[in-house]
């Protein structure tokens, strides 16, 4: 690890992939989930509000053209230049016939100067025969399949409704990894039940898997969702951290996570009106700048106590030369 850089980051990652900047564009393709429609249970994640994370252009009632055409409009009066990355982030991006799955992302691909897929999904929504149609699109484009983890504890995952075990999620990025696709994970710490040395052991857990990308965010109380109304009745079952406390916690986390790892981000930021705690008051690259004075003054770096993993090792995939997208000049 170069310590002259404490971390890897997604921009790092990115450089790895494109000769170009590029930006990701959010769609909402109007899927669902499994724990929403029934299949599992009802009512979602007892955190989740989608509003938190859906920007005003990606609306379901738009088609992922039209989504994509207001973020390229949004975001090339900056960069002219720019390509741009579809990202399905809104539900489970995996959960659907497969030919209406692969129509949304082949519409997503057909755009002008898009260059590839990123799709988050749970680790229970990625049947193999979908899998298969993926590495056959990861040949000539990019793709990147982010998995929500949220937590390696299966009595957390059972308390918060994901509807999924930890032994699922390992299972499925590793099927993800045999067909050479790169996989992200993604993670909130602080979770209710979740002591301090719980939440640093997801590090260690978690670096044992041939990943490429981990997210990571503060537990955040979402006005509208049943862990707000569990947080008004039993707030002592919740551990909220202030913004220094926090810093320190990744740090922590940073320190035992596989150095090979590139680490998309520390935080997340609702908006405003929805969000009842903790309400920090700074935006995504304000805490950025914060936590990597800290990381400055502590002397610290990514991968700093992996010696203590027996079997820490980078993930065991590499990007081989691919042709060139037919409609940009997208290299890997």
């Amino acid at each position: 690890m170069d310590h002259l850089k404490p971390y890897k980051d997604f921009g790092d990652f990115l450089q790895t992939v494109f000769p170009f900047k590029v930006q990701k564009i959010s769609v909402n393709a109007g899927f669902t989930c499994p724990n929403r429609d029934g299949t599992k249970g009802w009512g979602g994640c007892t955190y989740c509000n989608n509003q938190t994370f859906s920007p005003s252009y990606a609306a379901p009632q738009k088609s992922v053209a039209e989504q994509l055409a207001d973020g390229v409009r949004f975001f090339s009066r900056k960069y002219p230049q720019m390509k741009y990355i579809a990202y399905f982030q809104s539900y489970t991006n995996t959960y659907d016939a497969l030919d209406n799955l692969l129509g949304k992302y082949n519409e997503a691909l057909n755009y002008p100067d898009v260059a590839g897929l990123m799709i988050a999904t749970r680790p229970d929504c990625m049947p193999d025969e979908l899998l298969y149609e993926l590495e056959k699109i990861s040949r000539s484009s990019f793709l990147l399949i982010e998995y929500g983890i949220e937590s390696t504890c299966n009595e957390t995952l059972e308390r918060i409704n994901r509807g999924h075990t930890y032994e699922e999620a390992v299972e499925t990025i590793q099927r993800t990894a045999l067909r050479k696709i790169p996989c992200g994970a993604h993670l909130i710490l602080g979770l209710p039940g979740e002591s301090r040395e719980m939440i640093l052991s997801h590090a260690d857990k978690i670096s044992q898997l041939p990943l490429t990308t981990v997210k990571l965010h503060q537990l955040q109380l979402i006005r509208h969702t049943r862990m707000s109304h569990q947080w008004e009745e039993h707030p002592e079952l919740f551990s909220l951290y202030t913004v220094d406390e926090y810093i320190e916690l990744c740090i922590d986390f940073l320190e035992r996570l596989n150095p090979a790892f590139f680490l998309e981000r520390f935080v997340s930021q609702s908006p405003a009106e929805l969000l009842l705690a903790p309400a920090w008051g700074l935006k995504n690259h304000e805490f950025t700048a914060k936590i990597n004075k800290r990381i400055r003054e502590r002397g610290s770096w990514q991968g700093r106590l992996t010696h203590r993993l027996e079997n820490a090792k980078e993930a065991d995939y590499t990007y081989n030369p691919l042709p060139l997208h037919s409609k940009s000049p997208s290299v890997f």
